[in-house]
């Protein structure tokens, strides 16, 4: 009886230090892992810092000003004044009859058996 639990108490140590090994197998893996993507998340912290560097760069006003000014002529492009913009009043909002005139100009135009 003595050799048997000492065969099953090996057995469970050899088992257990199986699993144990696992363990750290997967575990050394996983913060591989987790370096490798902590890593990649600098890198690419860094090339956003980069592209948010070109792009106010890029739209500096005197720098905008400038491709402007050389560009009038081609594209133009006027200073912009007060008369550019409206008031809330001139908006023409939509009332509920110009709804149902929209909705039944769809449903007529999905629907190829109600066209003449």
């Amino acid at each position: 009886m003595r050799g048997l639990l000492t065969v099953l108490a090996a057995l469970a140590v050899i088992g257990l230090g199986y699993w144990a090994y696992h363990q750290n197998i997967l575990t050394q893996h996983a913060i591989r892992e987790v370096e490798q993507l902590q890593h990649e998340i600098g890198a690419e912290r860094e090339r956003l810092a980069v592209l948010r560097a070109e792009w106010a760069y890029l739209n500096r006003p005197d720098r905008l000003r400038e491709l402007a000014d050389l560009n009038f002529e081609r594209l133009q492009l006027m200073p912009m004044t007060p008369e550019h913009f409206g008031d809330v009043h001139q908006i023409a909002y939509p009332t509920l009859l110009d709804q149902l005139i929209d909705e039944a100009l769809i449903e007529s135009a999905s629907s190829p058996e109600l066209l003449p």
